[in-house]
């Protein structure tokens, strides 16, 4: 049995929401194209806008310490660079990220959003290589659909919203659990080859309801209670570019 490709989600702004693609492009060594692109610094953080490289998590507006981020939604036009805002679907703010003015415009709102979270002017940034994301080295994140069914089902009794894991590449198909024998090995998606790294343990964002803002769920305690673990996701690294398309067969190397 073989896992199939269901949904391929990008996050172009960190602690944003997501962007489901019909298909992409991946590159050997780099993650998804414009995941975690841009980030949202906070206080101290903000004053250097021009560090180049990794940052710090904490350098970074997330859902963890900013849950009421998660009302928000958030569409990319990749062509234009633009981003749109939108609150319960109403148009809030919208500028370009690659122009200052843009940026500018899409601050003045995170300022007036955020007011009294943390000191000082946040500051909308761009990734001078790869992304933003929880590792220093460019990833994608899968999670087993069937995993969280059992999770659901099974543990924590009531519905556990997908989103909430962030993920980049979710699949469904296989038994729950069994992606976590695919640690070291090497996936086949489409007609890229990826390599997973290791199992990632659950953070306090994912505890965060992603339709209220409210974190309402412990995601940690709950599967250290019902699995002895909290790992729901795995991290991969692209070994071998490719284009990959919901779906695909996900298929690990015999």
């Amino acid at each position: 049995m073989n896992a199939t490709l269901t949904v391929i989600r990008r996050y172009p702004v960190k602690g944003m929401s997501s962007q489901d693609l019909p298909a992409i492009d991946l590159t050997a060594g780099q993650a998804i194209p414009f995941d975690r692109r841009y980030g949202l610094l906070h206080g101290p953080a903000a004053l250097d806008t021009e560090t180049e490289g990794w940052r710090l998590p904490s350098d970074f507006f997330t859902l963890d310490r900013t849950e009421k981020l998660a009302v928000l939604q958030t569409e990319f036009d990749e062509a234009t660079q633009a981003l749109i805002i939108r609150r319960g679907g109403r148009q809030v703010s919208r500028g370009r990220l690659d122009q200052p003015m843009g940026r500018n415009l899409l601050e003045q709102f995170f300022a007036a959003y955020l007011a009294g979270i943390v000191p000082g002017m946040p500051r909308l940034i761009e990734a001078q290589q790869g992304g933003f994301g929880n590792s220093e080295e460019p990833s994608v994140t899968l999670l087993n659909l069937a995993s969280l069914r059992d999770l659901e089902e099974r543990i924590a009794k009531q519905p556990v919203d997908p989103r909430r894991l962030r993920a980049n590449l979710l699949m469904d198909g296989i038994d729950p659990w069994a992606e976590r024998g695919w640690v070291g090995q090497t996936l086949t998606v489409g007609t890229a080859t990826l390599e997973v790294v290791e199992a990632l343990d659950c953070t306090p964002g994912n505890d965060v309801n992603p339709d209220t803002g409210v974190a309402d769920l412990s995601l940690t305690n709950i599967m250290e209670r019902g699995y002895g673990h909290n790992q729901m996701l795995l991290r991969a690294r692209v070994t071998g570019g490719g284009r990959i398309a919901v779906g695909d067969p996900v298929t690990p190397a015999e």
